[in-house]
């Protein structure tokens, strides 16, 4: 919850000029408040920059005051949709349950759900972060054809990690993003889980962002503080 949407848009229009005659070696994508994303969608060339909504309700339509459905993020222009973000898991109590659903809509919108998972301090600490993460991809995720499975981007996103200073090492991200695919493969088969991108999210920035990637099972990055400037989030951009 940063930028009002003036601030928003111009920041969208500074990435927009500095990617302009670059040519990148990842997907770049925004995810932007509800209120930003027809704004923002109109203001970059979205062959260069795809937008995201932040979250999306976990029902078609109908009398939920204050909810965006994943038809009316879709009809903005935005392609793709986070989900399961650690914050709404914790402040909102998003379950399994409810993620499912928000899952199933998205895709039927033709949007690309962004997928957090991620385990908490007490849970790595007492060794059950495999367990966790293993259990949150099941329970949300594994009722999905191959077909519709293969349009998901996974995010993990170690919640100890966030905004706390601490990062994952690259050896702990790289250990816990093999376990992801392993998992994916057991499930849906080498091909399906090779092609899954898996993205960190853990207080990536400037400073160990090409390490992280280096990774062979880290695909990305899900940036938070370090993208609210473009002079910080280019240099993570690049690090690919």
């Amino acid at each position: 919850m940063n930028k009002n949407l003036q601030e928003g848009v111009e920041l969208a229009k500074e990435l927009n000029e500095a990617l302009k005659n670059k040519i990148v070696n990842c997907d770049v994508v925004i995810g932007t408040p509800f209120i930003h994303l027809a704004s923002v969608v109109n203001a970059v060339n979205t062959n260069k920059i795809g937008v995201a909504a932040q979250n999306c309700a976990d029902k078609e339509s109908g009398a939920y005051t204050g909810e965006v459905s994943a038809a009316m993020v879709a009809s903005t222009g935005a392609r793709y949709v986070i989900l399961g973000h650690s914050e709404r898991r914790a402040y909102y109590h998003e379950t399994s349950e409810i993620l499912k659903e928000k899952v199933k809509l998205a895709l039927a919108n033709g949007l690309t759900p962004i997928f957090c998972i991620g385990e908490v301090l007490e849970e790595r600490e007492a060794g059950k972060h495999f367990d966790v993460v293993k259990s949150q991809i099941e329970d949300s995720l594994f009722e999905l054809s191959p077909e519709d499975f293969a349009k998901i981007v996974l995010a993990y996103e170690p919640v100890w990690a966030i905004g706390t200073g601490k990062t994952a090492t690259a050896d702990q991200a790289q250990e816990i993003h093999a376990f992801i695919r392993k998992t994916l493969a057991e499930k849906y088969g080498q091909e399906i889980a090779d092609n899954t991108s898996i993205l960190y999210g853990g207080s990536a920035n400037a400073g160990n962002a090409k390490e992280l990637f280096s990774n062979p099972d880290v695909d990305g990055g899900l940036i938070g503080g370090a993208s609210l400037g473009v002079d910080k989030f280019m240099p993570i951009i690049e690090a690919f």
